[in-house]
């Protein structure tokens, strides 16, 4: 069956990957030796020469890393889904998924070698050994995907489907399989329920029968799977049809692409007994999503301790320089507009809030929010702690709490909110964060439009990797002040 073929083909691909990673661990020992030698590094601890022994001797003075290294990459690469459907992936987003994966995974490892303080331990074999495995991966990748295309061509391993559908829907459908053919699919001929299409030939394939005909085509011909591209009206037709390929043993699949969407995905899941179809604008596995979690506590409790120095300087300062409390806080909408009370350092001057009104003629953002670069409502010591972003650590304690993230859109006011345009309103459903593309793009210097575009453009491709990548940006965007006021 075609499940069994593409497990059996998954499995394989792991076996591969775990024999490749093992090849770049044996090449970066010798690869390191010769690189120390050429640039006079000196010898790494537990290197004794650059032979075969030498190599077993210094797998087994560092055992406890090594054995971390294949479970971590082979889980990770299962877990960002490079072995699902993998006839079908582009080499270009296989080659992302596994430089993802090295980085998260030899991240992992140096942390826990810097956490153990394994002194011993040669951070420039690390380093290069991830490059190498790097390298290794996409190689094995490249040349496993030029052996499916080549067999594919020459007419082995395909599967053989029947296409019930014959519309623009289904027609896109057969052009897809013909654009990529080294997807394997092999089209064994059309169904359409009209009588008059019998014998027509739709996109260079014969309709064989109607859709009553199909328990009898499946003895007539090899048949792995039917796929059913049909109008949503047909799907009541479809039951007779479903039931007979399950007595049978053959696979069926039905286009999930039933309405116009532009922008949600469908995935299958169930509740209880009940199968359901989501339609989904934002997707992540619930692993992804818990180490998303992890690293936010981790993140902000971290900093919360490192920083406490400063939050206590801070609101020394706030106090000493004007009236009114240290902290400011402020209802703002949360994950599909769940309002939560969100905490700054107090950086203006008292009833600032009274004296909007006032000053809305002078407001440089367009859109339902208000930016002012020399706001007279701002104390001296708060257009400092903007300028560093220092007024937003308080939102340290939030993220800490669960109602915002580290990276995230940023929470908009409720009023905001309710000027919004039904496109923007997207933008509340993940999580809100301390800073995202906006905050490292120049903040005040983007129109409304193009920031809550790049919310949008954030939910649509999210990663961790992505989130890592905002993270460290944004270091560099408050140690220079770039785009606040």
């Amino acid at each position: 069956m075609v499940k069994e073929k593409e497990a059996f083909e998954a499995n394989m691909l792991r076996v591969l990957d775990i024999l490749t990673v093992i090849a770049a661990y044996i090449g970066s020992y010798f690869i390191s030796d010769f690189l120390r030698d050429f640039f006079r590094l000196g010898k790494m601890a537990f290197a004794i020469e650059p032979t075969w022994s030498g190599l077993l001797f210094f797998t087994r003075n560092n055992a406890a890393w090594v054995v971390l290294v294949l479970p971590i990459c082979i889980v990770l690469l299962g877990k960002f889904g490079i072995y699902e459907n993998f006839r079908m992936k582009r080499f270009r987003r296989t080659t992302f998924i596994i430089i993802e994966v090295c980085a998260l995974s030899f991240f992992a490892l140096g942390s826990i070698v810097f956490m153990l303080k394994a002194e011993m331990t040669s951070r420039f074999f690390l380093g290069l050994f991830s490059i190498v495995t790097t390298l290794f991966l996409i190689g094995s990748k490249w040349l496993t995907m030029k052996f499916f295309r080549m067999s594919y061509r020459k007419g082995y391993n395909q599967i053989n489907i029947l296409i019930v559908g014959t519309g623009h829907r289904a027609r896109s459908f057969i052009r897809a399989i013909q654009a990529h053919e080294y997807w394997g699919f092999n089209i064994i001929g059309l169904i359409d329920d009209e009588h008059s299409m019998y014998g027509k030939v739709v996109e260079g394939y014969r309709v064989i029968g109607r859709i009553q005909d199909v328990p009898q085509i499946l003895h007539w011909k090899v048949i792995d799977r039917v796929i059913f591209v049909v109008p949503r009206l047909w799907l009541h037709r479809l039951d007779e049809v479903i039931m007979a390929c399950e007595r049978e043993g053959i696979s069926t699949s039905i286009s999930l692409d039933l309405y116009n969407l532009q922008i949600a995905k469908p995935h299958q899941t169930f509740l209880e007994n009940f199968p359901l179809l989501e339609f989904t604008t934002f997707s992540a596995s619930e692993w992804q999503l818990f180490v998303k979690r992890m690293f936010d506590i981790v993140v902000s409790s971290f900093a919360l301790l490192l920083m406490s120095p400063l939050l206590l300087i801070t609101g020394i300062a706030i106090k000493l320089n004007s009236n009114g409390p240290v902290f400011f806080t402020q209802t703002r909408c949360g994950l599909n507009g769940r309002k939560f009370k969100l905490y700054k350092f107090r950086s203006m001057f008292m009833n600032a809030d009274m004296k909007k009104k006032e000053l809305a003629r002078a407001n440089e953002m367009d859109g339902p929010v208000f930016k002012m670069k020399r706001d007279p409502r701002v104390t001296p010591v708060g257009r400092f702690i903007r300028k560093f972003s220092i007024d937003e650590l308080p939102q340290l304690l939030n993220i800490l709490k669960g109602d915002m993230s580290v990276v995230g859109p940023r929470p908009p006011l409720p009023a905001e909110v309710e000027l919004y345009e039904y496109w923007q309103r997207r933008r509340l459903s993940l999580r809100p964060g301390l800073t995202c593309i906006w905050q490292v793009s120049g903040r005040n210097k983007i129109s409304f439009k193009k920031w809550m575009e790049m919310d949008l453009r954030y939910i649509d491709n999210w990663s961790l990797w992505l989130d890592l990548k905002l993270f460290v940006k944004t270091f560099f965007v408050v140690i220079f002040g770039y785009g606040a006021s």
